[in-house]
């Protein structure tokens, strides 16, 4: 399949444009095996840029720090003009332990680092990566507006937030875009996450749309996890989930197979069917799979052929992540709470 013309599209309704699939540059630094040497990390970045795939999305934690000093060498020069650049901030280890802050002295430390280790004189999207819900939302809402006001971040998002968390927000300052885990295998977010988001006129942004990998090649992508790979510790790979979700990968693989495409594209195709205000930000460490990534723009789906992908949710097998907080938990307290201990 010849490679896709990438598009635009507005995401959110503040005014922020983004190429229609976006780039999760997490991998190339963390998470998923060792770091991958800079050069090719560099290049891969600079060929997607060149391909049209502008929206490139890290964070403060992937490294951590080191995914953003990667970015910021990527994007030295006139390369910054043609990119969208989304940060985050929010999760940290501390002491061993991952942690969740979103106190407002915080939020403006971690943005003058992201700032710096960027080298760019804005972020275009800054996300809280993670709730705290040891505080309100409208307190950590309310030190992002005053650096959207300096100028030291364009746009707001949340990522991996409830439905009334993101209300609550949206309410401080517009939301652009809200993050979150949706996938073939993840769409417990249809149910409340997306249609908030639609009625607020929120843009949305689905990580993981691969489901970390596994409908690139099923379970033979636990065969090369490393022992840096946190993926092995995650349900839905566990040995005792893997044979059923196999399942699930044989039957994406032979519906890709009829629309003679790969079940990545397939995967990633069905993202884009559903709207407009969806950008899905595959992350790959290689170009040729950054190069079939974006030929799932090519693909064209039925509404009968979306119907029969999307009763393969049904049968998977495990938790989608392990211990971490996820947007059921991400409630936050009322704001008369914090200012009766504050």
């Amino acid at each position: 399949m010849a490679m896709s013309k990438v598009g635009r599209m507005k995401l959110g309704s503040q005014g922020m444009e983004v190429s229609s699939q976006g780039l999760g540059c997490m991998s190339m630094s963390a998470f998923y095996g060792p770091p991958k040497p800079e050069p090719d990390m560099i290049a891969l970045i600079h060929h997607a840029i060149q391909s049209g795939v502008t929206f490139l999305d890290t964070s403060d934690f992937y490294g951590p720090h080191t995914n953003e000093l990667l970015l910021g060498k990527a994007l030295k020069g006139e390369v910054r003009e043609k990119v969208e650049l989304a940060t985050k901030f929010g999760a940290r280890a501390r002491e061993g332990k991952f942690e969740i802050c979103g106190d407002p002295a915080y939020v403006r430390e971690a943005c003058e680092g992201s700032l710096k280790r960027l080298d760019i004189d804005s972020i275009d999207l800054y996300y809280q990566h993670r709730i705290d819900t040891r505080l309100p939302i409208e307190v950590t809402m309310g030190e992002l507006k005053k650096l959207v006001e300096e100028g030291k971040i364009k746009y707001i998002g949340l990522s991996e937030a409830s439905a009334a968390t993101i209300r609550r927000a949206h309410a401080v300052h517009p939301i652009t875009a809200v993050q979150l885990e949706w996938s073939l295998w993840s769409r417990d977010v249809e149910e409340e996450i997306i249609p908030t988001c639609r009625e607020l006129g929120i843009g949305i942004v689905a990580y993981s749309p691969l489901g970390r990998g596994f409908f690139s090649s099923g379970t033979k992508i636990a065969e090369n996890f490393t022992k840096e790979d946190y993926r092995q510790y995650m349900p839905r790979f566990q040995p005792e989930n893997m044979q059923q979700n196999q399942t699930i990968f044989e039957k994406v693989n032979e519906l890709a197979t009829k629309k003679r495409c790969t079940p990545s594209q397939l995967a990633l195709a069905w993202l884009h069917h559903q709207g407009n205000d969806v950008c899905p930000i595959p992350g790959t460490t290689k170009i040729e799979n950054f190069n079939e990534n974006i030929g799932a723009l090519s693909v064209k789906l039925t509404p009968e052929e979306l119907t029969e992908i999307e009763s393969l949710a049904d049968i998977v097998k495990g938790d989608r992540s392990g211990k971490e907080p996820t947007w059921k938990e991400s409630d936050t307290p009322p704001l008369s709470s914090w200012k009766t201990a504050n």
